[in-house]
């Protein structure tokens, strides 16, 4: 597989000396787009390992149910940090180099939380495998930076579709290994695998030959501002993006605490296993590139918006039967997964060369939604229980269907339009 040369991210702090990327010669092999959603599935998998385990975090490092929360809050910040200073590099670097060394550095931090002693041991190390987490990113820019034009979204989705299962399967694996050996033993677990995948990545992944670098590091940080100044799309699509997140974990972060409790009392696998009933979102994810390609994007980002809405009132019905959770949570993941992925083909369109920037941006948002919709449902969940977190859930949900709405006339239409292929030469 040959990997054409990525045009120079000169000029990125304007628009009027953007470069002209030459499209990949060379469709994408199956096996090369599996290789990156396993990547990224486990890469995201270590940022959702806590999930479920936040009751047993808790009662071993003297955690109080109110600020267990801050847990998955440190590593999102870390996440958002990662976002900011490391994925940009993407456009600057060889991106084979970069995923390796991100995932060797995830391997010592992931033996970090594995081994906390305090509660402020283990934020800081959350922190730190969150703020590396964002290879995860990095996988998805890279795989969009080799697909064809009219392959990109399809492509983006499938990758994302690994992502997914990896945060569904994380749940799975953390719950089983929780009551087996220990929560401690579900960082150490990931720790080697990690180690394998960063052995694979690198006598796999294309060497990129990247011409030399026409911008400093200073530079390329400061131009994720212009680029958010200059790309409507991009500005809009980050707030959807903001607002699908904080929905999504304002369900995950406090859905142990009603399940572990009476009447339920549900075990840890159980609760991991639970999750599984998201599985529907990975098919959303593979399906929403492709419509997108095709032109469907806006009408599918209201449907999965609207989807998501719904979901809530299954959701909070929660106390009288479990069934009514399991419905709720498939029609809640398959909403998210749908509208992330058709965000990220809508902006992957507005700067070619540029993304691994425009990834940082978006999912910076993201971060930003995580850490606000795991914080403030602990908190709510511990004033106003399940009843609250369902009525935040819904107003949040809302809030992203009506900001879509009243910027669908705003959307560049470039982002919007159906991609064709372009007759070879």
């Amino acid at each position: 597989m040959r990997l054409d040369p990525e045009a120079a991210p000169a000029g990125a702090a304007s628009a009027d000396s953007r470069p002209a990327p030459t499209p990949p010669a060379a469709r994408l092999s199956a096996g090369m787009i599996l290789l990156f959603a396993v990547a990224s599935g486990l890469a995201v998998a270590n940022a959702y390992f806590a999930h479920p385990l936040l009751d047993i975090i808790a009662n071993d490092l003297g955690l109080s149910r109110a600020t267990v929360g801050l847990v998955v809050g440190a590593t999102q910040i870390g996440y958002g940090l990662g976002l900011i200073l490391l994925v940009p590099l993407g456009d600057l670097v060889d991106r084979r180099k970069l995923v390796v060394l991100q995932s060797l550095l995830s391997v010592t931090a992931l033996i970090c939380v594995a081994v906390s002693v305090s509660g402020a041991v283990l934020l800081a190390a959350m922190a730190a495998m969150g703020f590396l987490a964002v290879v995860t990113q990095a996988f998805v820019a890279y795989a969009a930076s080799l697909a064809r034009p009219e392959e990109r979204g399809q492509v983006v989705g499938s990758v994302t579709s690994g992502i997914v299962l990896g945060i569904l399967l994380a749940r799975a694996i953390a719950g089983a290994m929780a009551d087996l050996s220990g929560w401690r033993a579900v960082y150490l677990l990931s720790a080697a695998a990690t180690l394998i995948i960063a052995s694979i990545l690198f006598w796999n992944l294309p060497a990129e030959r990247k011409p030399p670098a026409r911008l400093s590091y200073a530079r390329l940080i400061g131009s994720l501002v212009t680029l958010f100044r200059d790309e409507k799309v991009l500005r809009i699509r980050a707030v959807i993006a903001m607002l699908i997140f904080a929905d999504v974990t304002t369900l995950l972060t406090p859905l142990v605490l009603p399940l572990a409790a009476p009447p339920f009392s549900l075990s840890h696998t159980a609760i991991g296993l639970f999750g599984l009933a998201g599985a529907a979102g990975a098919l959303g994810a593979m399906r929403a590139g492709a419509w997108t390609d095709r032109g469907h994007g806006q009408r599918l980002t209201g449907i999965a918006l609207a989807l998501m809405l719904f979901a809530w009132l299954p959701i909070g019905l929660l106390p009288q039967s479990i069934l009514f959770l399991v419905a709720g949570v498939l029609i809640l993941d398959f909403g998210l997964q749908a509208v992330h992925v058709t965000n990220q083909a809508m902006i992957y369109r507005a700067r070619p060369e540029a993304q691994s920037r425009l990834t940082a941006g978006y999912m910076v948002f993201y971060s930003i939604g995580s850490a606000l919709g795991s914080s403030s449902s602990t908190l709510v969940y511990a004033q106003a229980g399940w009843t609250g977190v369902s009525l935040l859930g819904a107003a949040i949900a809302t809030a992203a269907l009506v900001f879509w709405a009243a910027t669908l006339k705003a959307m560049p239409i470039e982002a919007t339009r159906a991609v064709t292929t372009k007759p070879a030469a």
